[in-house]
């Protein structure tokens, strides 16, 4: 059966859009019971990678409930959280509302920066940034190109608002080169993250449209090769646990100024 999330034509935002909101208000929970908490250190590891400098502007693209958003503005960056779902970012706006939930949790430590709070979230489509090119000096993404009608867009779109020099990062579920770890991973995915979804979410095919949406998306080696393409320089591919996860890094050359 077809997943009811995933949709490969005209209507893939609409279904995204569907599955993020019914997800939102256990999107968190849900992180941290399918990857055994590993995604905050895969979350730290992307910042890292960043290299943040105090004063830097960053664009969160797809920044869901804002988890690097919140870690990218504790490093020092001035930063701008940008996802088109009204109900996770309206999770990220509570969460920049109070420095903690009490559990032990990252939140907000939310701090000052110009004329509100940091980070700042706003609602647009990652295919269509609204800010001119050269903006950011750090533009990241994690568990968010994947969902994208045209992906290969979304990272032109980063590329684009990049400063020369700058840095993109692209977290999301890899596709690892060892049949037997990708099968077990993938068996993983397919019967018992969606048992997750459905005691957690009450939906299964919230979290079914995982794996379906991985195997439609060329992973790890697929957005190495598009940086590549955009002209990116030391651009390279952190895997993470063999390649379950993985991290694609590189920065916009200083004689391209837009992507």
């Amino acid at each position: 059966m077809a997943n009811p999330f995933y949709n490969p034509g005209a209507r893939r935002a609409e279904k995204v859009h569907d599955l993020f909101a019914t997800v939102a208000r256990r999107y968190d929970l849900m992180n941290d019971l399918q990857s055994v908490g590993l995604h905050r250190l895969w979350k730290r590891r992307l910042v890292w990678l960043a290299n943040v400098r105090a004063g830097e502007q960053a664009l969160d693209v797809c920044c869901g409930t804002g988890d690097i958003a919140f870690a990218l503005a504790r490093e020092g960056a001035s930063v701008v959280g940008l996802d088109f779902n009204e109900p996770m970012l309206a999770v990220a706006e509570a969460r920049r509302q109070r420095p903690g939930d009490g559990n032990g949790r990252e939140i907000g430590d939310a701090t000052l920066a110009g004329d509100g709070l940091n980070p700042r979230f706003v609602k647009a489509d990652a295919q269509a940034i609204p800010f001119p090119d050269n903006t950011f000096e750090i533009a990241t993404v994690g568990y968010g190109l994947r969902n994208l009608a045209r992906w290969e867009t979304g990272l032109s779109e980063m590329h684009r608002v990049l400063k020369p020099g700058g840095r993109l990062l692209a977290l999301d579920f890899g596709k690892p080169d060892n049949s037997l770890l990708r099968w077990v991973y993938f068996s993983y995915l397919r019967f018992l993250v969606p048992v997750l979804g459905a005691m957690v979410c009450g939906n299964p095919a919230a979290y079914a449209y995982i794996l379906e949406s991985l195997l439609h998306f060329p992973a790890q080696r697929g957005v190495d090769a598009r940086m590549r393409e955009l002209g990116l320089s030391r651009v390279r591919i952190i895997n993470l646990l063999g390649g379950i996860m993985s991290i694609n890094y590189g920065k916009k050359s200083d004689s391209n100024r837009a992507g």
